[in-house]
């Protein structure tokens, strides 16, 4: 009688298979695989290793698999994001959220250190709603909008404020940039796209199949939505406010340039943890 395979065989037949087909660090892609189709933690998967797999585990494996070996991420399998220690579920409308975008976090906890203000603050380009409903977190006495031009993400964001218990302090609208908003604001976030319109057929093909092109694309020299952007956040800043916004690779210098020409004052350039100029920050003059 053949024994029953075990989740340490299974596990190493995973990692042989994303190690085969490129994937880097297979061994730790092949536990988070494992993990999501036993409905496991990553550690109880190295507690189980002797554990028999049933023929119904065995098949949702394969199944993940081969999902993954097609470069599906897993957390659009999984339909949810971990962001700045929040969970957010995401849409085909929605950008999945990525470390380096914590950056703009950061950069506006370090500009409005008194926590306990009621502030109000905009999201331009909402997506899941992870830059706003992360610093209402933050801000526990600060409300705030977000804005998209996609209805499918705004109501993801909607549901992400309300799964996070932040329905009463912020609300979410379609709209293109913040053509359909009024008032002033203390902090201005945004991620908008800026990868240039040719250069959208070479990202990793887990971006290019799997994220909203209208997320990525800026248009032919992926600078279209700051020149946007840029030309509403006179009006839309108060006095003290601040915008911090999200860079592609390179592209500080350049930003700096189009919110310098719309009036603003750049004050920094934020680097994400791996050094690379990931968030400017900019007042009005």
């Amino acid at each position: 009688m053949t024994p029953p395979e075990t989740i340490g065989a299974t596990l190493g037949a995973v990692a042989a298979a994303l190690g085969e087909a490129g994937f880097d660090e297979p061994r730790r892609r092949a536990r988070r695989v494992l993990a999501v189709a036993l409905g496991l933690s990553q550690s109880d998967v190295f507690a189980s290793v002797d554990r028999a797999v049933t023929e119904t585990e065995r098949e949702r494996v394969t199944a993940l698999l081969r999902r993954v070996l097609a470069h599906e991420p897993l957390s659009r399998i999984q339909g949810v994001r971990e962001f700045w220690g929040l969970e957010f579920a995401l849409a085909p409308d929605t950008l999945d959220p990525r470390p380096e975008t914590e950056a703009v976090i950061e950069a506006v906890i370090a500009q409005l250190p008194d926590r306990d203000r009621p502030y109000r603050f905009l999201d331009l380009g909402t997506g899941t709603g992870c830059l706003l409903l992360a610093l209402l977190s933050e801000f526990p006495r600060t409300t705030g909008v977000g804005i998209d031009r996609a209805l499918g993400a705004a109501l993801t964001a909607r549901r992400n404020a309300a799964r996070l218990g932040f329905a009463g302090r912020s609300g979410f609208v379609v709209g293109d940039w913040a053509d359909a908003i009024a008032g002033r604001f203390d902090a201005i976030v945004t991620n908008p796209p800026y990868i240039a319109s040719a250069d959208i057929r070479l990202l990793p093909t887990e971006v290019r199949d799997f994220d909203p092109r209208l997320a990525l694309d800026g248009g032919a020299d992926g600078l279209a939505a700051y020149r946007a952007i840029a030309a509403q956040l006179p009006r839309l800043l108060l006095p003290s406010g601040i915008a911090a916004c999200e860079l592609g690779i390179g592209q500080d210098a350049l930003v700096a340039g189009i919110f310098s020409e719309a009036g603003l004052v750049v004050e920094s350039t934020e680097p994400d943890l791996s050094g690379i100029a990931r968030c400017i920050v900019a007042r009005r003059a």
